[in-house]
């Protein structure tokens, strides 16, 4: 399967490493376009969230036979976390910390051992709907936990890249009708609040700084001929510390992946980053 997204071809293959974040709505179900879209894009390290399947039902094999080191934090049917590397992998972190009685999995980090190591974390926040149940607190409380941990993070002084599906309209450009969301827990104040305090606490939005357009969406929903309309939301995100952030080279969003065949409802998010600088 041709893949109809750009591909750099010309990026330096030892200098660069390329972060790719993904949800891809079960691993499983749409095995088929994530190994075609992998083999045409070539990410150092992917990402996944919402890989919907325990760690003994991932499809370990397919994604090893491209050359990559897996780990997993899954969870039946729901949520679950991957992290894929052609670098080896170590210090693997499963799961947040700060709550040990939550079960959900949404959160795996773990040092990339390239030439210049770099920490990734794969992150499916919760989408907190309705807000007027224990969801929405469980995502605030969450985003905290996230925060806490990024701190953390920063005092190690370390490249560090904290990529995925954070499930938040940031501003109202990050949305193509934001008035459709002023009710949803993805466009809440405290949910776009909880997210800048992230940022604030010194990490760079590979967005921003690759200054993409606005209208770079990242999710369409399947209903009401979202795609088709391009009614898109930015929800997908790679914040980098300020050690990543200074190797920053540039960075795609795959939008066509949406028109791949039996496809996600997110996009990829691509960064690359010069580690030789």
């Amino acid at each position: 399967m041709a893949a109809p997204f750009p591909v750099d071809a010309a990026r330096p293959s030892l200098a660069t490493m390329r972060i790719a974040t993904w949800n891809v709505n079960s691993v499983n179900a749409r095995l088929p376009t994530v190994l075609a879209w992998l083999e045409a894009a070539q990410p150092d390290v992917a990402c996944f969230q919402e890989i919907k399947c325990v760690d003994e039902k991932f499809p370990r094999e397919a994604f090893e036979s491209l050359g990559y080191n897996v780990e997993t934090h899954g969870q039946k049917s729901y949520n679950g976390v991957a992290l894929l590397s052609k670098y080896p992998i170590s210090d693997v972190v499963r799961g947040l910390p700060g709550e040990p009685e939550d079960e959900q999995a949404r959160y795996i980090e773990a040092l990339i051992e390239a030439p210049r190591p770099v920490r990734v974390a794969s992150i499916y926040l919760p989408n907190g709907n309705p807000i007027d149940t224990e969801k929405f607190p469980y995502k605030l409380r969450w985003f905290q936990r996230l925060q806490d941990r990024a701190r953390e993070l920063l005092a190690w002084e370390e490249p560090v890249a904290l990529c995925g599906d954070y499930n938040c309209i940031l501003t109202p450009q990050d949305a193509a009708k934001p008035e459709e969301w002023v009710r949803d827990a993805l466009f809440q104040p405290q949910t776009r609040q909880a997210m800048n305090a992230l940022k604030w606490l010194g990490y760079a939005d590979a967005h921003e700084l690759g200054k993409e357009p606005k209208g770079t969406y990242t999710f369409w929903d399947y209903q009401a001929g979202a795609w088709q309309r391009n009614n898109g939301i930015r929800i997908d995100y790679a914040l980098l510390s300020p050690q990543a952030a200074d190797c920053f080279r540039g960075m795609e969003t795959h939008r066509d992946a949406r028109d791949m065949e039996k496809p996600s409802d997110h996009v990829p998010v691509v960064v690359d980053l010069n580690l030789g600088a």
